[in-house]
């Protein structure tokens, strides 16, 4: 049976394609010559990003230097974003890339499965139903196979003191892949790629707020300090993995760097207990494979021997490991050490390779340009022998002597292959259920994103020694305030095709102008666009004529749509033919500087709804907190959306509005709300309509008893069940009346979940206007509250609007506009200045 270990390599390769190239220091160059004499390997396994201990994988990745992986159920879809609007599987692609990002600063590996983070599940039971337990599983399985751990870490127990369904899922999953992935029956496909594998044992990163007492006295408790400093980084492991974490942005995850002893507890779960050390009994020198005892001396000697001042002197010696490496029987370690050394004679010559295009974009068959840069930056002899990639048809043999310091620049044109795939995330290129992300390639599980799209394989011989070192193709630009910057080179499709909203919103049968964008991505482009529309709907025109002579250019089309007098939910496409095919692929950027750019090219859809919605008042003022897009939805609806700065919130500007919305929890993020809020409660005194979005029960930039006109206590409660009855407590309120009638329809397809941090106690001044819950819990009725103040309306609701609304669920629209409307009919307050922000 042959086994194919290359899925490890590429997984390694990718955590670095989208990013600068960086210089080790000769410091850093030590320290992966210690790790190159450590065989010892670590799988940290938990449920989302920023489940991670970074303290712990910093510690096992520099100090014992070992492996190090963490394997992360989910990519965090169902989270909130502190950073932007992006939500779900746009969230997920930004959290992804945290990781990623965390991992190259603490120096571990990222792995996921096809699990999609569904939201917030309060047991494993419901988990396991939405995702799939047994494709999961397999999933797990196939990493602890393909990376071959020594030792696998739990972040949590698998029970409910793990505080969330999906934490208890990772740690079961965990327990039950140790027992599968050592069985040849188990996922016999994956048996023929990447053989059977044992674990030697598995513990559980105790957490404090399960276990208080817990120390090192503890029976059953390995205790690790994970404390130290490490001379050649100048930084303790605590610092180093302060950086890691703050990386996750979006979750607003900033953590302050620690010095000084820092103990992690480890409670013995499975395998072969030790008393002391992960590694007790585990054999981490060269002698654990077979054909190594001339490679032990060796790496011995290159440690012994190193010279910081002169790095280029250690390659004699890592040529001399390199063929004992290359000789050896193919296995997870001999791939992995190859890897390493591969990479300490490029670090120790100085060598830099990197392969340039010329746009960020190319399209199959098309030519696209490259401009090579290779330079040897050290004395030693270095001779580049030939170029080659599959990608984009290139193959040259010559040689070339890289004399020290001396840049070789070469600039050519070549066509890219006929068949590239496009360069979506590949997990993101089908449609996906709730729980499970479809990938038809199973060489792709447990990938962090996608490989490179073009990759160079550049020749080298390095003091007689033949290697090949891959370059991804990148394109590069520089920012006259950031720098230069950088981005992969990606395959997409010769035309993007964009709906300029993601929801149309039809109240009547009166025609409604539906735009799609158009985008070149090469010249010379001619043919139509057409909208494919629900069965009795039309457009006028049928379609529209498309010509784009260059690379780059765009083009509007603009249709009028006439919808049936029936109430639908529907999806609405765009269609773009050229030469007799067809083109649905739309563009999505997603730009943060702690993360590489990111694109997406989803299908040209949107949501059409056919509803009869109606609303009061025109001008809403709309204070953002942690990000959302409801103020798209509120145009949607047909208000004009002043979106407020801080310094825009006066008594005068307030009279300009009719009603006053707040972002997510705002009142967890904006450090300004406790000078304005006093202003809102004033303004909904005098008449008018102010909504506050759910906010969390901690992390308040306001007294908790100065947000509302009465007294309202946050709590955890959250219903997660999107499809849980929803008891309507007060059927002739208002709010639930007008302008738009409210029944238990209007709670129909929702996603999710219903909402969270509702309030668990109110003054009786509100009227609670809903109740529901999950099943078997109590009735929460704190979704939805609502008073009058003075002459106005004040509204708290944890109902997830935020999700609702960008889906196009139709009762979530008729139920805001009631509560943006409650309080009219009534004339406008006046006229908005020109000064204000309107989108």
């Amino acid at each position: 049976m042959r086994f194919l270990f290359i899925a490890f390599e590429l997984v390694s390769f990718q955590l670095m394609f989208a990013q600068h190239q960086k210089q080790p220091s000769a410091a850093e160059i030590k320290l992966k010559l210690n790790k190159l004499n450590f065989l010892g390997s670590v799988l940290y396994v938990a449920a989302h990003p920023d489940d991670e201990n970074t303290r712990a994988i910093a510690f096992l990745a520099n100090d014992r230097m070992a492996a190090t992986a963490y394997l992360s159920m989910t990519r965090g879809d169902g989270g909130q974003n502190l950073i932007g609007s992006e939500i779900r599987d746009q969230l997920g692609l930004i959290r992804t890339q945290e990781l990623l990002a965390a991992r190259r600063i603490d120096g571990g590996q990222q792995f996921f499965t096809r699990a999609n983070d569904f939201g917030f599940s309060k047991n494993a039971k419901e988990t396991f139903e939405i995702w799939n337990k047994e494709e999961i599983l397999s999933d797990v399985v196939k990493v602890i196979r393909q990376f071959q751990p020594d030792v696998i870490l739990t972040r949590f127990p698998p029970d409910e003191r793990a505080g969330h369904g999906h934490h208890t899922a990772s740690a079961i999953l965990a327990q039950e892949a140790f027992d599968l992935s050592n069985d040849a029956t188990k996922y016999p496909t994956q048996v023929e790629d990447y053989g059977v594998w044992q674990v030697k044992r598995m513990y559980t990163n105790t957490g404090r707020w399960w276990n208080q007492t817990i120390n090192e006295n503890t029976p059953g408790i390995l205790a690790v300090n994970v404390g130290g400093y490490n001379m050649l980084l100048g930084k303790s492991y605590a610092e180093i993995a302060a950086d890691s974490r703050t990386q996750h942005k979006s979750q607003g995850f900033g953590s302050p760097g620690r010095r000084g002893d820092a103990m992690e507890f480890f409670e013995f779960v499975k395998g072969t207990p030790s008393t002391k050390d992960f590694f007790e009994n585990v054999n981490t020198t060269w002698s654990r494979l077979k054909g190594t005892e001339k490679i032990q001396p060796l790496v011995d000697k290159v440690i012994a021997e190193y010279k910081y001042e002169n790095p280029s002197a250690s390659l004699s010696l890592l040529v001399q490991i390199r063929k004992e490496i290359s000789a050896l029987p193919f296995s997870v370690w001999r791939d992995r050490k190859l890897k390493e050394v591969n990479q300490l004679i490029q670090d120790c010559a100085g060598l830099y390779v990197e392969v340039v295009a010329g746009t960020y974009w190319g399209t199959s068959g098309e030519s696209t340009t490259v401009n090579f840069e290779i330079i040897n930056r050290s004395p030693a002899e270095v001779t580049m022998t030939g170029i080659h990639s599959d990608a984009i048809l290139y193959d040259t043999t010559f040689s070339t002597v890289l004399k020290n310091n001396v840049p070789f620049v070469k600039k050519s044109t070549h066509s890219l292959a006929a068949t590239l795939p496009y360069s979506s995330p590949y997990w993101l290129k089908e449609h996906h259920s709730i729980g499970l992300f479809t990938v038809n390639d199973p060489k792709m599980i447990g990938k962090p994103e996608n490989d490179p799209a073009v990759v160079f394989n550049v020749r080298f011989v390095i003091n007689g020694e033949a290697i090949n070192i891959p370059a991804p193709l990148v394109y590069k630009w520089t920012d006259p305030v950031k720098g230069e910057l950088m981005r992969p080179f990606e395959i997409v499709p010769p035309l993007f095709v964009n709906l300029t909203k993601p929801v149309y919103i039809f109240k009547n049968q009166d025609p409604q102008e539906v735009t799609v964008l158009l985008k070149a991505t090469k010249d010379g482009l001619d043919g139509k666009i057409k909208l494919e529309l629900p069965k009795g709907w039309k457009s006028v025109p049928t379609s529209i004529p498309i010509d784009l002579a260059k690379r780059g250019q765009e083009q509007s089309a603009t249709f009028r749509v006439i919808a049936s007098k029936d109430e639908l939910n529907a999806t609405l496409k765009a269609v773009a033919e050229i030469n007799d095919k067809s083109y649905d692929y739309s563009l999505q950027l997603i730009e943060y500087d702690h993360i590489p750019m990111q694109t997406l090219m989803p299908k040209a859809e949107a949501e059409a709804l056919r509803i009869d919605l109606k609303k009061e008042g025109s001008v809403v003022g709309y204070i953002r907190g942690a990000g959302d897009d409801v103020p798209g939805s509120l145009r949607n609806m047909g208000y004009e959306v002043w979106e407020m700065k801080n310094e825009e919130i006066t008594a005068a500007n307030l009279k300009k509005v009719d009603a006053v919305v707040l972002g997510v929890r705002t009142l967890n993020t904006n450090e300004r709300i406790k000078f304005f809020m006093p202003e809102l409660l004033d303004y909904v005194k005098e008449g008018g309509t102010l909504v506050v979005q759910y906010n969390t029960n901690t992390d308040f930039e306001i007294e908790k008893d100065k947000f509302a006109p009465y007294p309202i206590t946050l709590s955890r409660d959250r219903v997660t069940e999107e499809n849980s009855v929803v008891r309507i407590l007060k059927p002739d309120h208002p709010a639930l009346n007008y302008p738009n009638k409210i029944t238990s329809k209007d709670f129909e397809g929702w996603v999710q979940e219903r909402g969270l941090y509702f309030p668990s106690n109110w003054h009786e001044n509100y009227d609670a206007l809903l109740s529901c819950n999950d099943t078997g819990e109590p009735a929460k009725n704190g979704s939805l509250l609502i008073t009058n103040y003075g002459l106005g309306h004040y509204v708290y609701t944890g109902l997830s609007f935020f999700r609702e609304l960008p889906e196009g669920v139709p009762g979530s629209y008729r139920l805001f506009a009631n509560l943006v409307s409650l309080g009219k009919p009534k004339q406008p307050m006046g006229n908005v200045k020109a000064k204000r922000k309107s989108k």
